[in-house]
């Protein structure tokens, strides 16, 4: 057992607009700074996709940044400014491609990127899924952490990779099914709602559980307009389901945001530190029951977005390859020497 001090931490819960890139990036550094004089944290946690909801919509062909622009400039500006350690997520072009990308900044210019490992279900039409472990070690905390973005939560998979570090940060862009469809659809989008819902409840703590560390888990809110995946003349209205927590590694749940809630903050006091996990990994791929339609839908919608996503990419018909190519390692040192590898491939 790894023997820490404790430390204050927040996560922030935003209600954000679709396609709306630099409006919710003034959003969130709104939430930020607010989280910071509430709180007095150490650590603030917003979700991934801070710069849009990730939804099955024409607008999110032109969310992606790149991974060195704006968004990632506000995550890093913040940390320096509050001196604090800021994670938070957005769609990010790398290179050739499109990721799901995960930062954690710290205030002496220090950054540590995550690429999302699988896109869920319609995010396959937009950015590609990385190949990184998730673990980096957080200098200004003096802390081995796990980075864990959107349904990664849900796997074990991601629990196992995780365990050993001393502490779990994150969030989630998870959607309600359509709550505007009637007929004989209506009583099963009702039922699966019902289900998300509770697996969204009981994530965070069975997530600490499984790795044995606290976690601190930052997630959307609010109404959002979509389409239905291969039928997009079919809206998908729909919710962000909310469920910001932070949790001791026991699964305790220290403070909570709902759905009902809506948008806010809140802070806690974690004892970080690596412990024998409460609960046993499974050989299963997810932790919550999963539905069959919704274990349908994962492959059909993951099978459709992945060759759509090739397809414009082959032809140039991705918004963010109109911008030019650029890339960060992983790992970035402090400030001074990102100014001299910089200087050194220009």
């Amino acid at each position: 057992m790894s023997s820490r001090r404790p430390i204050r931490v927040a996560a922030v819960q935003p209600r954000l607009e679709l396609g709306a890139v630099e409006a919710n990036l003034v959003r969130i550094e709104a939430l930020i700074r607010d989280a910071h004089r509430a709180h007095d944290p150490q650590v603030i946690v917003v979700p991934e996709a801070m710069t849009s909801p990730n939804v099955f919509h024409e607008k999110l062909r032109g969310v992606a940044r790149p991974v060195d622009g704006a968004p990632f400039r506000l995550l890093t500006g913040l940390a320096r400014e509050l001196d604090v350690v800021i994670a938070g997520g957005f769609l990010a072009r790398r290179g050739d491609d499109a990721y799901g990308t995960y930062v954690l900044a710290e205030p002496d210019g220090r950054a540590h990127l995550h690429d999302k490992d699988t896109p869920t279900a319609w995010e396959n039409h937009y950015y590609r899924g990385g190949d990184d472990d998730g673990r980096t070690h957080c200098t200004a905390l003096g802390l081995d952490v796990g980075l864990a973005s959107g349904w990664e939560w849900i796997r074990f998979r991601t629990a196992r990779r995780l365990q050993g570090v001393d502490l779990v940060l994150g969030g989630m862009c998870w959607p309600s099914f359509p709550d505007n469809w009637g007929g004989p659809l209506r009583a099963w989008t009702r039922r699966e709602h019902l289900v998300w819902r509770q697996a969204s409840r009981e994530l965070p703590r069975q997530v600490a559980r499984l790795v044995g560390a606290p976690v601190v888990h930052a997630a959307h809110v609010g109404p959002v307009g979509s389409r239905t995946p291969m039928a997009p003349f079919v809206p998908w209205r729909t919710q962000m389901l909310g469920e910001t927590q932070i949790c001791d590694a026991d699964g305790t749940i220290l403070a909570r945001l709902t759905l009902e809630d809506g948008e806010g903050h809140i802070g806690a006091t974690v004892t970080p530190g690596s412990v024998t996990p409460l609960d046993p990994l499974e050989s299963r791929f997810w932790i919550p029951l999963v539905t069959p339609a919704t274990h349908a839908a994962w492959h059909v919608m993951n099978a459709h977005g992945r060759i759509a996503y090739r397809r414009r990419r082959a032809r140039g018909e991705h918004e963010w390859q109109a911008v030019p190519a650029g890339d960060l390692p992983d790992e970035l040192g402090p400030t001074a020497d990102q100014e001299q590898h910089f200087a050194t491939t220009a």
